[in-house]
């Protein structure tokens, strides 16, 4: 499922999973659990649960780099996952982006991206995760080695993308970066054919 086969090629820090910003190497050392699998779910509760999204709240600001995301305390599925990454990999846990291609209505085209993670976790390889935000009908779950994502890919169009990205799709990272008010985004979210 992996891009690349070696987990240690995901734990590095880009421009926007910026792992060493100093906000971030707090976060992630309060975050720190008695085993891996211990942390990387309080990693991923703590994204899940007290990082708003953006889409649901519907304000701004629109966030990319995962330090901005846990600045302001919201971001998109996309900004979301730069978060969770981020602080997997302060905590020295590989990790990375996955994307699904998803109906944008739930019944049919158009059709966007949708961002989430993968954990690298001793006993069960690489695991994904959908730190996205729980609401009605999304329950979203830390159950290695169940993977319990937010949305499934049941709709013709839809698909689970197979890679892991170690540094965000750059077309997720343009779109965030090129649109200033949440509304804009959501009428030009990134899509793959």
């Amino acid at each position: 499922m992996s891009s690349s086969p070696n987990p240690d090629d995901y734990l590095g820090h880009c421009e926007d999973i910026d792992a060493d910003h100093p906000d971030i190497v707090e976060c992630a050392r309060k975050l720190t659990g008695a085993s891996i699998e211990q942390t990387a779910k309080n990693c991923f509760e703590f994204v899940r649960d007290s990082i708003q999204h953006t889409g649901d709240e519907q304000r701004n600001p629109v966030t990319c780099r995962a330090s901005d995301v846990l600045l302001h305390g919201i971001g998109y599925c996309y900004a979301k996952s730069h978060l969770l990454c981020a602080l997997l990999r302060a905590n020295q846990i590989p990790a990375g982006m996955c994307y699904q291609r998803l109906s944008i209505d739930g019944d049919g085209a158009p059709f966007c991206l949708h961002g989430l993670n993968a954990v690298h976790l001793p006993g069960h390889g690489w695991f994904r995760v959908d730190a996205r935000g729980n609401k009605p009908g999304v329950n979203a779950q830390f159950d290695p080695p169940h993977e319990q994502l937010a949305f499934g890919t049941d709709l013709e169009g839809e698909r689970d993308l197979p890679e892991i990205w170690p540094t965000p799709h750059p077309d997720v990272a343009e779109r965030l970066r090129r649109h200033d008010d949440w509304l804009e985004l959501s009428n030009d979210l990134p899509d793959v054919g």
